[in-house]
């Protein structure tokens, strides 16, 4: 393989923009694709890809490099070498690149993949709480799993189009699917492509969502006519979904606390043939108590560390603090506090996140069902997800009914 010196300096300079100015991996890729409009497919998928790699891969890299944060560029140009050598790249002669001893990088590799934390390339706070709490073999294969690039898996939009007709019509596109067993709407693509590009997505017939996000709707276990309250609604992935699953019948409110994700949402809405939604910005506890009683289902997809996606966004492990993961789990029991006054008697509450960790889930759950709030509930069923077993993301949703 040919390296070409404007793809490698557009890796450069996001790596850069990731690791010392913070920017988020999906934003420096969004803008290092923009650059060049001469690229084709080939060189857009080397520049995505590398960046993702070395963000991926960044701890064990400069451990290898013998490099430290925050990088020079000189240090990046390091970081990139390490995963030409490792990758089986030729290094091309620029003066850029230092003399390289390929045989010293290689064996360097082979000793600390021994270790987990580098062999994984993680963080040595991720990997002991995630020891805590999963134990030694769980974890190692979950982050090992974790580590993995992810797939691209479609949501068929039922109310527009069977899965079977979208597999037609991404057919004509030159996009190649095939259906994932036990995940109703999901196709799989069997090569990525630039899907955002097709017919079949501007009309609204598909939306690119994990296998194991598209669990969560369905947990719900809603029907049309139904009135249901989306908490944590995003830019509204589930709750498009659970509009499907409703067939546009009923009352869907999808509330956030960001008034800009869901004008996503309703961006989305439209695409997506979808007119059962109203949106609610949280912006006091009033929207809350308004809707106390009144839901036959509400989900709480609550905020969390992430861990289960880390696949998709292998930034986040680097950008993620010990001190969040406290924060965050005194606002999920908060959360689970608040909004479960909106369940109706006889209605079902789903609390979901994207983590693996138990404190974050099960946990979070059966503290909740100790509480004066909680006693109303009785707990149904929970789902606990993980990457290694799936192969999709890792995910937690837990079933509670309010009693009559």
């Amino acid at each position: 393989m040919r390296l070409h010196r404007n793809l490698v300096f557009t890796v450069i300079d996001s790596i850069h923009d990731i690791f010392n100015e913070d920017v988020y991996a999906d934003k420096a890729v969004e803008k290092a694709l923009k650059r060049d409009k001469r690229w084709g497919s080939r060189d857009r998928k080397f520049v995505a890809e590398t960046i993702y790699d070395i963000v991926r891969w960044k701890r064990l890299y400069a451990e290898i490099a013998e490099v430290k944060e925050p990088y020079s560029r000189p240090n990046l140009w390091r970081l990139f070498s390490v995963w030409c050598v490792l990758k089986g790249i030729q290094l091309p002669d620029w003066k850029q690149i230092e003399p390289t001893p390929n045989r010293r990088i290689k064996g360097r590799f082979d000793e600390l993949s021994k270790t987990r934390k580098f062999r994984e390339s993680i963080p040595d706070w991720i990997d002991q709480i995630c020891v805590e709490e999963l134990g030694e073999d769980v974890w190692t294969q979950e982050m090992a799993a974790l580590n993995k690039q992810a797939e691209v898996i479609l949501r068929t939009n039922t109310l527009n189009i069977s899965k079977e007709n979208l597999r037609k019509e991404l057919s004509k596109e030159d996009i190649d699917t095939e259906p994932i067993k036990g995940y109703e709407s999901a196709l799989k693509l069997v090569e990525r492509a630039n899907v955002f590009k097709t017919d079949a997505f501007k009309k609204g017939f598909f939306e690119v969502q994990d296998a194991s996000s598209q669990l969560v709707a369905e947990y719900l276990e809603v029907t049309p006519g139904m009135k249901v309250v989306d908490t944590c609604a995003g830019a509204g992935g589930k709750t498009l979904h659970i509009a499907s699953l409703m067939k546009n019948k009923g009352q869907i409110i999808a509330m956030d606390i960001y008034e800009s994700k869901l004008k996503k949402l309703k961006i989305r809405a439209r695409r997506n043939k979808v007119h059962n939604i109203d949106t609610k910005v949280i912006d006091s506890t009033k929207p809350i108590k308004k809707l106390y009683n009144k839901a036959d289902r509400v989900l709480i997809d609550a905020p969390c560390s992430g861990i289960g996606v880390l696949r998709r966004n292998p930034d986040s492990k680097w950008k993620l603090q010990p001190e969040f993961l406290d924060e965050i789990r005194k606002v999920q029991q908060d959360i689970l506090q608040q909004y479960s006054k909106m369940v109706k008697p006889g209605g079902k509450l789903v609390y979901a996140t994207c983590s693996v960790l138990p404190s974050e889930n099960q946990q979070q759950v059966d503290k909740f069902l100790t509480s004066e709030a909680g006693k109303e509930f009785t707990f149904v069923k929970d789902n606990k997800v993980l990457a290694s077993k799936s192969g999709f993301d890792g995910f937690y949703m837990a079933q509670l009914e309010r009693k009559q």
